[in-house]
């Protein structure tokens, strides 16, 4: 056997490895997140959206890019930093692959300089507003730690 054809054989390995990981990291976010797109602002009005998932958590949102490697979220969010500043329909080509969505304008205080825009659906609006008004109080945590 030459080197050529070990060399082929461990690359297709390899290939297919990299891929059942990738398939597999799919199914379980989907699974388990709400659907999502994301993009940092300002940004072109059809530019910069990524697919992904949201997960909640008592104190962040955690975002999960469909398409990246990496094992953990690629944007976490600070419940307490989060703040919706507005709220907008698709405009221009944004229809072709946001239809039926709503996006939210999401400031992100204290934690980065970027905001943000999430498009999803009317229900899981819904529950992110619900999860974000939800939240304590800056008021009732200072009373706590007094």
């Amino acid at each position: 056997m030459s080197l050529a054809v070990v060399l082929l054989s461990v690359l297709l390995a390899a290939a297919i490895l990299l891929c059942a990981f990738l398939a597999i990291r799919l199914a379980q976010l989907r699974r388990a997140g709400t659907p999502v797109l994301l993009r940092t602002v300002p940004a072109a009005v059809d530019e910069g959206w990524r697919h992904g998932t949201v997960h909640y958590s008592d104190h962040a949102l955690r975002y999960y890019r469909l398409t990246s490697l990496k094992p953990g979220p690629n944007v976490t969010f600070a419940r307490q930093g989060m703040e919706i500043s507005g709220r907008r329909a698709p405009e221009g080509t944004e229809t072709e692959i946001l239809d039926g969505m709503l996006i939210l304008q999401v400031q992100t205080a204290g934690q980065t300089d970027d905001d943000y825009e999430l498009a999803m659906g009317p229900g899981a609006v819904t529950a992110f507003q619900s999860w974000l008004e939800s939240r304590q109080s800056a008021r009732s945590q200072r009373r706590k730690s007094a």
